[in-house]
């Protein structure tokens, strides 16, 4: 439904993105991840032909944007993190006249606006003034101007920016929803939302495509070893010095200082090792308070810091 082939875009000398390639299936939902400025915004946005490639191509249903751009747009809904709505319309008014400017047929137009207000829960304020609505209820005009002509596929750029987690919440279901009728890329900073939203992960760094696949084999993939969260009442310098230097210990930190003399600690293991014995102990050998010892489930968050982290590395 969506292919990328070694697409670069380049502003003056500088590469925004650089050589990406990735493809989507008819259905999917694909989670778009990168720190700030990594190219996510720049890659949506030559994909709904906002920008033309500087190099490669970009086919949504087939259709290349550079060879068919208006074909291209009549498959696409598009959200930008900041929607430009009309505030003074009320939101029946809004959608008539994004279902006109999308060339919605004049037969189909009112039940267009009926199916994305009952789809999107606007229904019962279809007479409110947007600029009067919370921001929950703005984020879904903006989804439902984007789904009006019903497009197979659906670009949303930090669609649940700035919400609160009830909003959150209520917008995450609501593109769950939409799941196999809709092909569906979402850029988010929100990395709990990937995983129960999304089939697929796709992360980018400094313009480049540096992993994807589903959530469940990125954590499988690194994580190799295990991870310890400590709480300890000890000597924050000694007790580190001790547990850096057991042999499968590959990282000792701490976290923060809960009181006086009382820290919590991460301790990353080694592949193959299991510690928790000699750690505790040692705590108990020196005599410490043991407070609490438990093993950390890696989380989404955990592989995209460690993935971008390196990538940097490998850059420096």
């Amino acid at each position: 439904m969506i292919e990328l082939e070694n697409v670069s875009k380049k502003f003056g000398g500088r590469a925004a993105v650089n050589e990406v390639s990735f493809k989507v299936n008819q259905g999917e939902i694909i989670g778009f991840l990168g720190p700030n400025g990594a190219g996510k915004t720049t890659t949506m946005r030559m994909i709904t032909g906002f920008f033309p490639p500087s190099d490669g191509t970009v086919k949504v249903a087939g259709f290349d944007i550079t060879q068919d751009p208006i074909k291209v747009k009549e498959q696409i809904g598009y959200m930008p993190e900041n929607v430009p709505l009309y505030k003074e319309l009320s939101v029946a008014d809004y959608l008539k006249f994004i279902a006109d400017i999308k060339g919605v047929e004049k037969a189909r137009k009112k039940s267009a606006i009926e199916r994305v207000m009952e789809e999107t829960g606007l229904t019962e304020v279809r007479g409110a003034i947007i600029g009067r609505l919370s921001k929950g209820y703005r984020q879904r005009v903006g989804l439902a101007q984007a789904i009006i002509n019903d497009p197979k596929v659906l670009i949303l750029d930090e669609p649940t920016s700035g919400l609160d987690p009830k909003q959150i919440k209520e917008i995450r279901t609501l593109i769950g929803n939409m799941r196999g009728n809709r092909t569906i890329i979402l850029s988010t900073h929100i990395l709990p939302e990937v995983s129960v939203t999304c089939d697929r992960v796709i992360v980018i760094n400094e313009g480049r495509i540096i992993a994807q696949d589903n959530v469940s084999n990125l954590e499988k993939t690194f994580s190799k070893g295990s991870r310890l969260h400590l709480e300890v009442e000890a000597p924050k310098a000694e007790f580190l010095q001790e547990m850096r230097s057991f042999e499968g210990v590959s990282s000792a930190e701490e976290k923060n200082e809960i009181e006086r003399g009382i820290h919590t600690y991460v301790i990353d293991i080694k592949e193959g090792f299991d510690l928790r014995r000699e750690i505790t102990g040692k705590i108990a050998k020196n005599k410490w308070g043991l407070l609490e010892l438990r093993r950390e489930q890696l989380t989404l968050e955990d592989v995209f810091l460690r993935l971008v982290t390196r990538e940097d590395e490998n850059v420096q």
